[in-house]
């Protein structure tokens, strides 16, 4: 038999008035040890009249008549008292100091409430009258107060868009056009698809487009798809609820949707969307509405989106990799970057910008490029465009002995296929033709990783994960590697 752990029957059988009577004695006693400890105490009624006060009370306001203030307005005997705030909102105000004259009280204030649960008055504790007392607690409060206000600020900060449409260097037609369309996209609300090569300044314009709009002082969120694991691209889209998944944050999490509300949610490389995360993404435009991972909860969201992709969604819906849908409703105001191949006649104004910013950043005096080192980049294809452009500045001017940059600064860094008129005697272009053909071992296997990742890259019509597959590589090792070697 189980043995029974329940209390006596003394205890259960306790009358009522009993109960009563020790509730009433316990409460009593609670009410008159803290009374005591305080430096004073004092009840008011339900119109914030004061009905009682303990013997510390009057001496520490220094009344001279305790017996006068018995019956009057909490207000006549403390200006300023939030005893009627209490009694009214039927809210505490757990900690707070007030003025009396020249000095100041730690105080604390409670509501009192009938058997009903109604508020039949209010009482006020002073439990330091002096509030030096609690400077070292008030110095801690200000301290995290103004390191989360810091937080908070950076956090919004680096959640701002950097670069508008004059950080797009460059006066071709193919650029002044671009700019153009993008400033008018940024006059509407609509979704913008901006298609381009990799490298092209997708998310810059994207960038551009939010501080040309109306939501410029709202959030711009920016998300790569592709670098995303598949498993948490729901949770960083639409979040999750405490404990939605093993190893889910037991607060939960606060996904893209949130973080972007009011503003602008960048998709970079939306191809490389999962079919059924495109479904969810479409219920999102469509309502503006969206559940977080494990919650039941429909959340409201505000966001403008706007999309980037290298890919070609037309033919990728044609053969059903993306949702037809989905496209339309991202497809209202299509922008296209232009290749630098396309844009030739920006180059010199590319480079002067580009190498202005370099030589900032790693702390070096100003360069600039000879006729020779920029006939040597015209010449050259880029199909990293921008990105690969930089790239190939950054490492000219880590290897170059000189403040002008020359044509055999370059051509090492591209390679033999890279043809331009020589700067120099034909002594000195003979050498820069040897350093070209002999290579350090390094940058040898780096020149044909890069390749075979360009080639991959083409043969896969620019998707990625394809490309990783063809190349025998896993997906991170694959963006690892596109990070690297700045592809």
């Amino acid at each position: 038999m189980r043995q029974s752990t329940s209390p006596g029957p003394r205890a259960h059988h306790l009358l009522p008035d009993e109960l009563a009577h020790l509730h009433e004695v316990a409460n009593r006693s609670l009410f008159t040890q803290f009374a005591e400890l305080c430096e004073g105490a004092l009840i008011v009624d339900r119109q914030a009249r004061v009905v009682w006060m303990n013997e510390k009370y009057p001496l520490r306001l220094g009344l001279r008549d305790p017996a006068a203030a018995i019956g009057q307005p909490v207000e006549a005997m403390l200006p300023n008292s939030q005893m009627r705030e209490v009694v009214e909102s039927g809210r505490p105000i757990m900690l707070d100091i007030m003025d009396f004259g020249s000095e100041s009280f730690v105080v604390l204030r409670l509501p009192l409430r009938n058997e009903q649960d109604e508020v039949i008055g209010g009482i006020g504790l002073m439990l330091l009258d002096d509030a030096k007392g609690l400077a070292p607690l008030v110095s801690r409060y200000h301290q995290l107060h103004r390191e989360l206000a810091d937080t908070r600020s950076k956090l919004a900060e680096a959640r701002r868009a950097k670069y508008t449409l004059a950080s797009i260097v460059g006066h071709s037609h193919a650029c002044l056009e671009v700019k153009s369309q993008a400033r008018r996209a940024a006059r509407t609300g609509a979704a913008v698809l901006i298609q381009g090569e990799t490298g092209t300044g997708k998310e810059l314009l994207a960038q551009a487009i939010h501080n040309a709009s109306l939501r410029a002082d709202k959030p711009f969120v920016a998300v790569n798809i592709a670098a995303v694991p598949e498993s948490l691209l729901e949770s960083e889209f639409f979040g999750a609820a405490p404990g939605a998944y093993t190893g889910a944050d037991r607060k939960g999490r606060e996904g893209k949707f949130r973080l972007a509300d009011g503003g602008t949610l960048f998709l970079d490389e939306i191809g490389d969307m999962p079919t059924a995360l495109q479904a969810k993404l479409l219920r999102v435009l469509q309502e503006g509405e969206y559940e977080a991972l494990g919650s039941d909860r429909l959340l409201s969201t505000d966001v403008r989106i706007v999309a980037a992709t290298s890919r070609d969604l037309s033919k990728e819906v044609q053969e059903g990799r993306f949702r037809a849908d989905l496209y339309y409703r991202l497809n209202v105001v299509t922008l296209t970057m232009p290749p630098l191949r396309e844009r030739m006649d920006d180059l010199p104004l590319l480079c002067e910008y580009l190498l202005d910013a370099l030589c900032q950043r790693m702390g070096m005096v100003a360069h600039e490029l000879s006729a020779g080192a920029l006939e040597a980049l015209r010449q050259h294809r880029w199909p990293g465009n921008i990105r690969e452009l930089q790239n190939v500045l950054e490492r000219a001017l880590m290897m170059a002995d000189t403040d002008v940059l020359q044509a055999g600064d370059i051509r090492r860094i591209l390679g033999p296929s890279t043809t331009a008129a020589p700067d120099a005697p034909t002594e000195e272009a003979e050498e820069a033709a040897a350093a070209v053909a002999v290579k350090p071992l390094s940058a040898a296997i780096a020149e044909a990783e890069r390749q075979a990742i360009r080639d991959a890259l083409r043969a896969c019509d620019g998707n990625k994960a394809r490309a990783a597959s063809l190349l025998g590589i896993s997906r991170t090792s694959f963006y690892e590697k596109l990070s690297t070697l700045q592809i």
